[in-house]
């Protein structure tokens, strides 16, 4: 039942209460209505109103518990000299005791077990005044205000969970929109990627063609095919991109079934050959004992490479590139793309547009700082043309991964 009323109350107090009131009525009233013994006084009107007094304070035991005690208190003492038919149980106390428990401030609390002791002394020496009631008032007293105390306690534990679920459902939203602006962050890194380096290739094939189509044809079909392949590249990698935002489990389809793999470390030569057909001289070298390394770092190196690559191409009059990956024994891996442009003006325009005019250096830096590694881009040696440097552990995030990049 306090259960019961502790999941009503919220939605109508007030219906609560005369629920509780009326039930309380309802079981004073029954031994007016049953037949009295003989030699017993009989039951008046005037009793039954005075019953009815003190279950009326009930109405509002849960905004004013205390001044409901009391008045049920005062009423129940001056029904007490008339001998009217006596209860069973004192319902009305009994639910007025519970409610002070349950409601009351600490103040009200103790002032009713300090002044509710002695009054219930009181009341049994003017009815009874035998050892039996006297125990049986006592206990009465201490189990109905041990249950308010404990439904008070109960009802403060759910509002402190409802509080911390409704805390952590806050801070699962803030995570979650978090989580979508970095996923948006790694596609615009990706996108930018992806297309930059494509249109990159595009336009300084197409810049060629003209120049020789006439006195070389095959070069220059040549370079229209670059253009073609590197704009189907592109397409494909965006295909895959965008399908992973637009994956349907309903559909039917095998989520990113159609979709080819993450680029890795070995489609690095295929990116420099791509580079190396604009009439570029590109070079890509390996130092030390290459490692397996988990796909996301593979990524991560293969778009710091091709963002370099595509930099030079746009910003920089270099005619020869160098890119390097050196596997360091302390389990570190460096990435360097190296040009010799001449222009020492050039170089310095290639990276403030990396790093101030676009999202080149920066999302390479992104890149490198969420592996836990550091990126750095400048002049290259002596002073001449302009290197980017990427350096990365090397780290597993579990045995299972190694065993899968290894297989």
């Amino acid at each position: 039942m306090p259960s019961l009323i502790l999941r009503l109350r919220p939605s109508n107090p007030w219906a609560v209460d005369a629920l509780i009131t009326a039930v309380v009525q309802a079981a004073v009233t029954i031994p007016f209505v049953v037949p009295r013994p003989a030699d017993a006084p009989p039951a008046t009107w005037p009793m039954y109103g005075m019953t009815t007094l003190t279950v009326l304070p009930l109405l509002w035991r849960t905004r004013a518990p205390f001044t409901a005690l009391l008045c049920i208190t005062a009423a129940g003492f001056v029904y007490l000299p008339l001998e009217g038919p006596g209860q069973p149980m004192p319902y009305s106390p009994v639910v007025a005791i519970f409610s002070v428990a349950a409601h009351a401030g600490l103040r009200q609390r103790r002032f009713t077990i300090g002044l509710g002791l002695p009054l219930v002394a009181v009341a049994v020496a003017l009815k009874t005044n035998t050892a039996r009631e006297y125990l049986f008032s006592y206990f009465l007293f201490g189990m109905v205000y041990v249950l308010g105390v404990l439904a008070r306690t109960r009802q403060a534990y759910t509002e402190t969970v409802e509080l911390r679920a409704a805390e952590l459902e806050k801070a699962r939203q803030v995570e979650a929109e978090r989580a979508a602006e970095r996923e948006r962050a790694r596609i615009a890194r990706e996108m930018h990627d992806i297309l930059s380096h494509a249109v990159s290739l595009m336009i300084v094939q197409a810049e060629a063609g003209p120049l020789v189509v006439r006195s070389d044809p095959e070069r220059a079909e040549a370079a229209f095919d670059a253009i073609a392949g590197a704009g189907r590249d592109a397409m494909v990698q965006l295909r895959r991109m965008l399908g992973v935002l637009r994956d349907d489990p309903s559909d039917g389809s095998e989520p990113g079934g159609s979709r080819s793999p993450q680029p890795t470390l070995a489609g690095i030569e295929d990116l420099v050959a791509a580079v190396r057909r604009t009439g570029l001289s590109v070079t890509c070298g390996v130092d030390g004992d290459p490692r397996p390394l988990a796909p996301d770092v593979q990524v991560t190196v293969y778009r710091v490479v091709q963002e370099a690559l595509t930099n030079v191409l746009k910003h920089a009059d270099a005619s020869t590139v160098s890119v390097r990956l050196t596997w360091t024994p302390d389990g570190r891996l460096g990435v360097t793309v190296e040009n010799d442009t001449v222009d020492d003006a050039v170089g310095a325009r290639e990276g403030r547009t990396g790093a101030g005019g676009g999202r080149g250096l920066i999302g390479i830096r992104e890149r490198a700082a969420a592996h836990g590694g550091t990126a750095s881009a400048g002049p290259g040696p002596g002073g001449r043309g302009f290197r980017v440097a990427v350096d990365l552990p090397v780290v597993f995030s579990s045995g299972s991964e190694r065993s899968e990049v290894r297989s």
